[in-house]
């Protein structure tokens, strides 16, 4: 459905990475709808007495499985905890750690299906359940994606079940689109691994992302002269510009983002480096080198 306030004002720039209280709230009464309406039957089913009908959801082996699959979780699931050093009656909004939360959306797609009521069965006054798991699982990944779409989330929910992150608008078209083809297998395998790991919703596969775009840049600057780096980067970024303030500004460029990778922890782990453990940072740097391969390989 479409909000009258997103055609309005416009939808609202997916770049928020924390699930907060407020949308895990909306997930769990998702979830409880689930349950009640026996969607999660599909793999979890309370059977009739009097038969192997499915009727409902099982929801002790749901938190069973649940627990299990996703370690740390409460069950039921939890909206509201104890104040931190308050009294013992108050409580506040809570959501749990992102990832446990997307871990969880991920574990209720991949065990629901629309229920389909069947004939009702008099005895016990309830109906027996077939199930559609394509239809719940379309109806399951528009739900989610309006959640994450309405509170501005940087996650997609894709059908078949994996979430990815959003990356920066000016990026995200490019990345989901992107194949290489540099007649390098090995570049064109460092790239794509770069790319993945970067639409990962975990920062820190995005921190081995952009360690790795690193390691693709080193390789890039003996592509064409694997013998002689320095002429061989030369080369590039002759191809890439003929106007002589570009060229110089993109050799500028080129060494800037070499001493990037050796300043901070990116290619290697001294003490005296840096660690970028801020997402937002990890997002320009990468986009920063991502936006300079492209433009050499493009013109190569």
């Amino acid at each position: 459905m479409e909000y009258f306030s997103d055609k309005e004002r416009g939808l609202r720039p997916r770049t928020e990475q924390s699930i907060i209280p407020a949308v895990w709230g909306g997930i769990v009464a998702y979830i409880e709808t689930l349950i009640s309406t026996g969607a999660l039957g599909y793999q979890f089913p309370e059977l009739c007495p009097d038969g192997a009908a499915p009727i409902g959801t099982n929801q002790e082996a749901l938190s069973m499985a649940i627990k299990a699959e996703i370690p740390g979780i409460d069950w039921p699931l939890q909206t509201q905890k104890s104040e931190t050093g308050g009294y013992s009656w108050g409580t506040e909004p809570y959501a749990p750690d992102t990832l446990q939360v997307l871990d969880i959306i991920q574990f209720c797609y991949k065990n629901s299906a629309k229920p389909i009521q069947g004939s009702l069965h008099p005895f016990f006054q309830h109906h027996h359940l077939t199930f559609d798991v394509q239809v719940g699982r379309h109806e399951f990944c528009e739900r989610i994606n309006t959640l994450f779409s309405r509170n501005g989330l940087a996650y997609e929910l894709n059908q078949n079940g994996a979430i990815v992150r959003l990356a920066p608008p000016v990026l995200q078209e490019t990345l989901f689109d992107a194949i290489f083809r540099t007649g390098d297998h090995t570049l064109d395998q460092m790239l794509e691994e770069a790319r993945r790991k970067f639409l990962n919703p975990n920062v820190s596969l995005r921190r081995e992302a952009v360690e790795r775009l690193w390691d693709a840049w080193e390789r890039i600057k003996t592509i064409d002269r694997p013998d002689n780096k320095k002429l061989s980067i030369e080369l590039l970024l002759n191809k890439a510009a003929q106007e002589p303030e570009v060229r110089q500004l993109l050799e500028d460029e080129a060494k800037k983002l070499t001493e990037i990778g050796n300043s901070f922890h990116i290619r290697h782990s001294e003490m005296a480096q840096t660690r970028i453990s801020d997402s937002d940072h990890l997002d320009y740097i990468f986009h920063r080198l991502f936006s300079m391969i492209q433009l050499l390989l493009r013109k190569r």
